[in-house]
């Protein structure tokens, strides 16, 4: 059985198809990567996969469960870190981090001491204002704030748009470590660091989703959609 089995998942509002018959499947320790044009519909896609949408159709197991008919399941078993910022501005870092770990199985001090936290700098910040702090240190809190719960799913969606480039390979040496642990990730990104992490990789074009050879660049990916709509 697969961590994760998607099944014919279709998205729409109204008569607009935002999404057509997504199926995949992933394992444990597997990096999963979506890639397509603007408004293709990955975020949508990453957003279901989170819990944070609900499909018009089709069905989702992880692990065996249906997270669909358990709203909790989502909570604890997956971190979800969307494009735009999750964060409470008008709080501190340490503010953030204690909200995100509620009910969590990991103890903030050891990790502000120890863990990710401190792995991402973010033990400097703790009485900073989310809204003071640079853009790469919103999204390395974005992710410790999505792994709070130690979940086994983590789904990215662009993690690396618009940040410099040690931020960009902060993130790209935690996925690796991530998956090398027996997580799995779920990634949309236009970031050639970020894809090279994947083992797979998916093309996704007017709502529909086709499995690409992993060793392809995304520019040679990219060159082969343009090439599909000629």
């Amino acid at each position: 059985m697969s961590l994760i089995e998607i099944n014919s998942i279709s998205k729409h509002y109204g008569r607009k198809k935002i999404l057509n018959n997504i199926t995949l499947s992933g394992e444990a320790g597997d990096c999963i990567g979506i890639i397509g044009s603007n408004g293709c519909g990955k975020s949508t896609l990453l957003k279901i996969l989170s819990g944070a949408i609900s499909p018009s159709h089709g069905k989702i197991t992880y692990a065996g469960d249906n997270p669909l008919s358990n709203s909790k399941y989502f909570a604890a078993h997956i971190g979800y870190v969307p494009q735009e910022n999750p964060l409470f501005g008008n709080l501190t870092v340490l503010d953030n981090l204690k909200l995100w770990y509620c009910d969590s199985r990991h103890n903030l001090k050891d990790d502000i001491e120890n863990g990710l936290i401190a792995e991402f700098g973010l033990n400097k910040y703790l009485k900073e204002k989310v809204s003071h702090l640079s853009g790469g240190m919103k999204k390395r809190l974005s992710i410790a704030c999505a792994l709070s719960k130690d979940p086994e799913i983590l789904i990215l969606d662009e993690p690396g748009a618009s940040l410099d480039i040690i931020a960009k390979n902060d993130i790209i040496k935690y996925m690796k470590k991530y998956i090398a642990e027996g997580g799995t990730i779920l990634i949309a990104s236009h970031e050639e660091g970020e894809l090279s992490v994947c083992n797979r990789k998916y093309l996704m074009q007017d709502g529909t989703l086709v499995e690409t050879d992993p060793s392809l660049s995304i520019t040679a990916i990219m060159e082969r959609m343009v090439k599909n709509n000629a």
